[in-house]
């Protein structure tokens, strides 16, 4: 069975805008020559290391002095967020036979965040692409490069591709972050490679001192795939009783209970919204109505639910809603208010069976003439049997 449970397909990917960027050619000001940059970088205080345990050894190339002019260019254009002057000029660095690696992969980098800016993702992951297979830039640029060439593939929904990346990323990092470790748990699950991702999400929850409740509701939602139906609902448990007013918390609470097939403790977790006003979607009704039709003796909740999803105008006026409503009142001894809402319901079905239902209830009140003329519209609408239909016709 598929989990009910609201799982985000992903974290919203917070790309950074400049990611990368190496800090001490940014604080060189557009205007100085490359050499006086040179000079200033030796000075400048050296970036923190991000990542502390990479594999790989970092590149010693620095940009070079013949292509200071452009550089130089670009970092202004850059700096003013004139993006297609960016690209323009990054791809005349690209192209470039003197420019060394460095110089390229340092345009390609300002131009991917550039294309990523005016909304063209598909220019930035290739001039991420581009940047990484250059290979020049320090382990930060370089690492982060790879991390938002991840995101962006994970946002564009290549999530095998996402994962490939994510995958070389936290392998030569060797990062232990908590953000890393759950990107990777959210696109196994998009994968729907569901017992993977469990230990994915669990290492990046045990580890935050404050995990993203989008984590949490993944590794619930992984959980259920699996069949883990008490671990969901004991995680379940644990973030409903942490915010008990936040009302997707609580839902996701209410599904778990119903695969675990303990109605009895979803009815109590949504009569508790109910009463607070929380219900404000024609679903979130609907399920209630379920719950109670389904549970013994639940009818005439079921009425009391679906009169007040009506009322409020949550729940719509259509077929399915009143078909629910006349099985409440059939299935509690109210004859008359069940014929009323199969009246409600027959004209708004796609086919003769609720007038098929209506016209056997009549009958069975002694209301002959009216019993006849629902099963003949029963026929008009079609049914999958129409023999019971003529058989009451013929009476």
């Amino acid at each position: 069975m598929k989990s009910m449970i609201h799982a985000p397909a992903l974290l919203a990917l917070a790309v950074a805008a400049t990611l990368g960027v190496d800090a001490a050619a940014a604080q060189s000001p557009a205007n100085v020559p490359v050499e006086q940059c040179q000079s200033r970088r030796d000075r400048a205080p050296k970036a923190e290391e991000l990542y502390p345990q990479a594999t790989r050894e970092a590149p010693g190339e620095s940009a070079s002095s013949r292509m200071g002019s452009k550089l130089n260019k670009l970092g202004t254009a850059f700096e003013k967020e004139e993006y297609a002057q960016v690209r323009e000029l990054a791809d005349e660095i690209l192209a470039e036979e003197r420019a060394n690696d460095y110089d390229k992969a340092y345009a390609a980098q300002l131009a991917a965040n550039a294309a990523y800016s005016e909304d063209d993702t598909g220019a930035a992951k290739a001039y991420l692409q581009r940047t990484i297979e250059l290979d020049a830039l320090d382990n930060n640029g370089h690492y982060q490069s790879m991390m938002m060439l991840a995101q962006l593939q994970a946002q564009d929904e290549q999530t095998d591709e996402s994962l490939a990346t994510l995958d070389r990323y936290l392998t030569e990092t060797q990062s232990d972050k908590p953000e890393d470790l759950a990107l990777k748990g959210q696109l196994l699950y998009q994968a729907e490679r569901y017992g993977e991702a469990v230990p994915a999400l669990k290492q990046a929850i045990e580890a935050s001192e404050t995990p993203n409740a989008a984590w949490t509701q993944a590794l619930m939602a992984a959980y259920a795939e699996t069949g883990q139906t008490a671990e969901a609902t004991a995680l379940a448990e644990q973030v409903a009783s942490q915010s008990p007013g936040d009302k997707r918390s609580q839902l996701n609470l209410a599904s778990m209970y119903m695969q675990a097939e303990r109605d009895d403790k979803a009815i109590e977790v949504m009569e508790k919204l109910r009463a607070e006003g929380q219900l404000t979607e024609d679903r979130e009704y609907r399920n209630l109505v379920a719950l109670h039709i389904n549970s013994e003796g639940g009818e005439q909740k079921a009425i009391e639910v679906i009169k007040e999803g009506l009322q409020k105008g949550v729940l719509k006026e259509d077929h399915q809603t009143y078909v629910a409503l006349a099985q409440a009142y059939y299935f509690s001894d109210q004859i008359e208010p069940a014929i009323e809402a199969y009246q409600k319901a027959a004209p708004l079905s796609d086919n003769g069976e609720s007038y098929l239902n209506l016209a056997k209830i009549l009958a069975g009140e002694g209301r002959d003439a009216e019993a006849k003329q629902a099963a003949q519209q029963a026929l008009d609408k079609g049914l999958k049997r129409p023999e019971e239909a003529r058989q009451l016709l013929a009476r």
